[in-house]
């Protein structure tokens, strides 16, 4: 099972302080927090993408490609990328670039933004927003997936003869989630190709996450991908830690009480019993991520916000060595345990996708679609 943090890459004033750090201090944090990440032993650094302010994340893969020069285990990706406000062309580039720099470490998450103005800033309408997610997708895999395109949608300019350059490295184009709080039509899309379907999870009552999780396995299994407890899950969560549940209560309620996202609204501790959001000691912790499997499923993925709402940078980097160091050793653990043995426990990565070879479903466009055709081919053989 893969664990690992993930950053919308705000730029919030400590309340604490009334100090806000420049876009410069901001990113340079994010990258400190990527380098803490592997050196204690997580799996995954993930990043926003966000174009409006507060946020400083315009350009994951510059960053990402920074922090892949600097790392050498640690598998980066996106949360998420923006499918409807990007050109699929200009994504299937930079992120296959991303994966010859990197080595193979990079997967990326699809999602559709939720800030409204970005939208027709990048000359989109966001009403448009699921049939651009749906539309771009697909043109993204036939880039990743065909030597030369011709294309023509709804949104973009038709493309003639186009070859994506560079291709997937090795010829294997990266793993992808799709990204959603609340749309089922992204878990359906996740479920058609055989992808993975990310929850965020964060802000949401549990019978919620539960019932967006269950679908994406219903469908996953009737496009004869596997088993619906065989499908691809990941979720988010944000935790706060320390000593004491007191201490970390006393310590976190100032950021959260101000915090753009979620403060002057719930009190701290109506938040925590509504949603995952876990400040406490790291055993509660421990418990609380464990209690996720009971009703999603055994799952592939976790990654933890730790780094938002004006939290200093020395604060945050102690959060992620205790999730290294006292958290995620007892998750593995524990997770394996309860794990059945037919449910796979990491998610694909480059070198399990190459080593599937080139004949595997991932490498074609469509593979829910050619296992309907096998289906009818076999069922017209048997009858004839």
């Amino acid at each position: 099972m893969q664990f690992g943090i993930f950053s919308v890459g705000d730029v919030t004033t400590d309340p604490t302080t009334g100090r806000t750090p420049s876009e410069a201090e901001r990113i340079a944090s994010m990258t400190q927090l990527a380098l803490k990440a592997e050196e204690v032993g997580l799996d995954v650094f993930a990043t926003g993408e966000h174009h409006n302010p507060p946020f400083v994340v315009s350009s994951p893969t510059t960053h990402l490609g920074y922090i892949a020069a600097k790392t050498e285990k640690l598998l980066l990706s996106t949360s998420t990328t923006l499918i409807t406000t990007n050109d699929p062309v200009k994504i299937a580039e930079d992120y296959a670039f991303l994966q010859h720099l990197s080595g193979g470490r990079v997967d990326l998450m699809m999602g559709r933004g939720n800030t409204g103005p970005v939208y027709p800033w990048f000359g989109k309408d966001i009403r448009d927003g699921i049939k651009l997610a749906v539309e771009n997708y697909h043109l993204l895999r036939k880039l990743w997936r065909e030597p030369v395109v011709n294309w023509q949608g709804q949104f973009r300019t038709p493309l003639q003869g186009y070859t994506s350059t560079p291709a997937p490295l090795d010829g294997t184009p990266p793993f992808v989630w799709h990204g959603s709080i609340r749309s089922t039509e992204i878990a359906e899309q996740a479920a058609y190709y055989g992808d993975g379907f990310f929850h965020n999870h964060i802000f949401w009552n549990k019978e919620h996450t539960e019932a967006m999780v269950k679908l994406y396995r219903q469908r996953f299994e009737h496009y004869g991908h596997g088993a619906a407890d065989q499908a691809y899950v990941g979720l988010g969560g944000q935790v706060f830690m320390a000593g004491s549940e007191a201490e970390a209560k006393r310590v976190f309620r100032p950021y959260f009480d101000n915090a753009p996202v979620y403060g002057h609204g719930p009190s701290l501790e109506d938040f925590t019993e509504m949603t995952p959001l876990t400040v406490g000691t790291p055993e509660q912790v421990i418990e609380r991520t464990l209690g996720f499997a009971d009703y999603v499923g055994d799952y592939q993925r976790q990654l933890f916000l730790v780094d938002h709402a004006g939290l200093p940078t020395s604060l945050v980097l102690e959060q992620v060595e205790m999730l290294g160091t006292e958290v995620v050793p007892v998750l593995r653990t524990e997770f394996e345990r309860r794990r059945p043995a037919h449910v796979p426990s990491d998610p694909p990565t480059h070198a399990s996708l190459v080593a599937a070879g080139p004949d595997a479903p991932h490498h074609l466009v469509e593979p829910a679609r050619a296992l309907v055709e096998e289906r009818a081919q076999q069922a017209a053989g048997a009858s004839a």
